[in-house]
């Protein structure tokens, strides 16, 4: 699907200015950027409606309905990656999405931390190697993950145990958002006490999710990013459908007693979070795990002796990368 949905500056302005891009941004605009989001959480929350309507098309078909006889076996968690070009603001993207169907969907999930720590870890491994070589692959693809959207259950209470191990295990490897799934199932009232018991346990636990003002040599930009942080956790509502009123296409998910416009600021945070992901901040979340993130990883990887001989060289030939679908142990 591909709406003409209300532009962000108007939809931002009555809750604060449209962020501008990342200082950083410049130099991607001719060369185009790579960038790698992964989506974790529960079955049920939206994961792939939330990734089709911030592409504007179907990357993920509806799923097939369940067999009856199984409903009570947990599958286990897999790697589901998507290739999805784009352009945003003129520039190109390149996005891969790995969906993380089956997280948290069985009695025991601490395999499922395991895995996506692996799957991590196992991409800075790559660039790890790559960067020994003698004499670099041209056509190498970097596959760090940049963001980790993680869902969060609209319970109305707080954070679960699952929500905050992940949080505490991954925080350290990836640039974790907090959004809160199919927000429209509380009322306002309940999703803003939500949102002040989420950030309550984000405290309390010292969790490390993405901090937007972790630059803060641009005071303009660092103004913006503060009131970004207010936003978090986002609320999001997702969508299949589209229509047409007299402003023209819009997004929009329809119930019995009305609909919800996802990109209304008012109804909900969709709309400041893709353009967050997608133009303002994408140069800053690929700065950060590359600058940060991965150097802290590549550091205490080099001291513990942990990294292996290179491969033989391979020439110019594009380094293949492959995704862990090994079931959980």
């Amino acid at each position: 699907m591909a709406p003409s949905a209300p532009s962000i500056n108007s939809t931002m302005s009555s809750r604060m200015a449209t962020p501008r891009p990342s200082s950083y941004r410049n130099k991607f605009e001719k060369r185009g950027m790579t960038y790698n989001i992964m989506l974790v959480g529960q079955s049920g929350l939206g994961r792939r409606t939330f990734l089709n309507t911030l592409c504007e098309r179907e990357v993920i078909p509806p799923s097939e309905a369940p067999n009856p006889d199984s409903a009570n076996v947990a599958d286990p968690m897999k790697f589901d990656t998507y290739e999805v070009p784009l352009e945003e603001e003129g520039t190109r993207v390149s996005l891969t999405v790995i969906d993380t169907p089956g997280f948290g969907d069985g009695l025991d999930n601490t395999s499922c931390f395991k895995q996506l720590q692996d799957y991590i870890e196992a991409q800075f491994d790559e660039v790890l190697v790559e960067e020994s070589r003698v004499k670099r692959n041209r056509k190498y693809r970097d596959h760090r993950i940049h963001v980790l959207i993680y869902f969060i259950a609209p319970t109305g209470h707080s954070l679960r145990e699952l929500d905050i191990e992940l949080i505490r295990r991954l925080g350290e490897y990836v640039n974790i958002i907090p959004v809160i799934g199919r927000a429209d199932s509380l009322t306002v009232d309940e999703l803003a006490t939500f949102k002040q018991n989420v950030m309550r346990d984000i405290e309390y636990y010292k969790l490390p999710v993405y901090n937007f003002c972790w630059d803060e040599s641009d005071s303009e930009a660092l103004k913006e990013n503060r009131d970004i942080m207010d936003f978090i956790p986002f609320s999001v509502v997702t969508c299949d459908e589209v229509l047409d009123n007299e402003y023209g296409s819009v997004r929009v998910r329809r119930y019995p007693w009305g609909t919800i416009e996802i990109d209304d600021e008012s109804q909900c945070d969709f709309a400041l979070l893709r353009y967050i992901m997608l133009n303002s901040h994408i140069a800053d979340l690929i700065n950060y795990t590359e600058d940060v993130l991965y150097e802290n990883y590549r550091t205490k990887k080099l001291e513990v002796g942990g990294f292996g001989e290179p491969e033989a060289e391979d020439g110019d030939e594009e380094t293949s990368h492959t995704t862990d679908s090994k079931k959980p142990e």
